[in-house]
């Protein structure tokens, strides 16, 4: 039989006990922010059971802040309190509700700006700098340079207002946050732009806001991105200023013509919204026709002349007269009505070519010399829109005549080059013409 060897229980001496106790009580310091338990609500302090050797003490001051609203408390309710002293004179932990919640604050809005989260501000007033803004209960700065771009120009407008902002900067020991409103904009557009190019097709109607205007055409706001319009692509008529046609803030519908994700560029249209007045020229003005035209431009090498609307034609200047013409402006000026003949009418090279003379006849008599009008433009110091004699290309129906190109489909494409027909002679020198018609 074995036998059985009982173990007595281990006895703990003073010391060991003074020393388990303070293996067990929680070391505190300045700044930690720990849990309790509201053991005892007085008329002037609050006792929490925070795990120490005493208990802490809020003062009951911190309930009822001014400009806050007042906390209520009763045993039993947990809370996060700041350590202001980890003992007084009296033995006591002495803590803080606010000071926990501001550091509890400062914790979450710098986890906002590792996650480049966009938060809402209140902005309070304007200051030298910029703006004054309330984030999350945080006192916060919003910089002049930082504030959208439509309200730089006047920052009293946002005061009052909740606007979107990033947090660029959270410096705890300083008391320091720096937000801005430019980049919570910026990152929102770069979302919706994206999200525009994904749904967004070439042939697609669309309707935006026009956002700025410029020489060589108007963008439009179509959420999320800017569009173009050429000023070629505003009407099938001759546009000289863009504003003629629209401005600012004037709601269009388009059509989307050419789409670039890779640029973020959007090409539009506005005259692609109504029928091409070309499609059916050659119908409508067959060779031989006599119209009605008023010239809404002159040039050395002739004059142009709107026939119908989004058609020009041109009008050579050798086919003003059969006698020498050596100014266009002699003969013809801008706004007045003409009548002329259709030389022809070519609606895939969309141009026009006129004369008067053909109309109304009045050649050379019989033995009368006639001596065909120069082609050598002499060159022009107020008129810098020349072009090769490369350009120049034969018309052979029996006339000298230049024709217009009144459209392109490209938005940043100037029109086609005018042209001469074969009449002329073959030393023929360099001419100039009229691109961007």
């Amino acid at each position: 039989m074995t036998a059985t060897v009982s173990q007595e229980p281990e006895t703990l001496t003073m010391e060991d006990l003074l020393k388990e106790d303070r293996n067990t009580i929680r070391a505190l310091a300045h700044g930690d922010i720990v849990d309790g338990v509201v053991v005892r609500v007085d008329p002037d302090e609050v006792l929490v059971d925070i795990g120490a050797k005493s208990e802490g003490v809020i003062s009951n001051r911190e309930l009822s802040a001014r400009g806050e609203q007042p906390v209520s408390l009763n045993a039993g309710d947990e809370v996060k309190v700041y350590i202001i002293q980890p003992e007084d004179e009296k033995g006591n932990v002495v803590l803080s509700l606010r000071k926990a919640r501001a550091e509890g604050i400062w914790q979450a809005v710098a986890q906002k700006e590792s996650e480049g989260e966009i938060l809402d501000a209140e902005v309070r007033e304007q200051n030298k700098g910029g703006l004054i803004v309330n984030i999350m209960g945080l006192r916060g700065f919003l910089p002049s340079s930082q504030v959208a771009r439509q309200f730089s120009g006047n920052l009293m407008e946002l005061v009052g207002t909740k606007i979107p902002v990033k947090i660029l900067e959270v410096n705890r020991k300083r008391n320091r946050l720096i937000v801005s409103q430019r980049a919570a904009q910026d990152e929102d557009r770069a979302r919706q732009r994206e999200e525009l190019f994904e749904k967004l097709q070439v042939g697609d109607l669309v309707t935006g806001k026009v956002s700025g205007i410029t020489s060589y055409g108007a963008f439009v706001n179509l959420g999320g991105a800017d569009g173009l319009i050429h000023i070629s692509e505003l009407s099938w008529d001759r546009i000289n200023n863009v504003s003629d046609v629209l401005n600012v803030g004037d709601e269009v519908r388009v059509k989307v013509i050419k789409l670039d994700a890779e640029l973020s560029r959007i090409s539009l249209s506005l005259r692609q919204m109504s029928e091409d007045p070309w499609e059916t020229i050659e119908q409508r003005f067959a060779p031989g026709k006599a119209v009605q035209g008023i010239v809404t431009k002159t040039k050395k090498y002739g004059a142009f002349l709107q026939i119908a609307d989004g058609v020009e034609g041109l009008l050579h200047i050798s086919e003003l007269s059969w006698d020498h013409v050596d100014r266009t402006e002699d003969v013809l000026k801008v706004g007045e009505e003409v009548e002329v003949m259709v030389l022809s009418a070519d609606k895939v090279r969309r141009r026009i070519s006129l004369s008067p003379r053909q109309l109304h006849g009045g050649g050379p008599t019989e033995g009368g010399g006639f001596e065909p009008p120069s082609y050598d433009f002499p060159e022009d110091e107020d008129d810098d829109e020349t072009t090769a004699v490369s350009d120049i290309e034969p018309q052979h129906n029996g006339s000298r005549a230049v024709e217009s190109d009144a459209g392109s489909d490209d938005v940043s494409a100037a029109a086609a080059p005018v042209a001469v027909d074969g009449n002329a002679p073959e030393s023929t020198p360099a001419a100039e013409e009229e691109p961007g018609e």
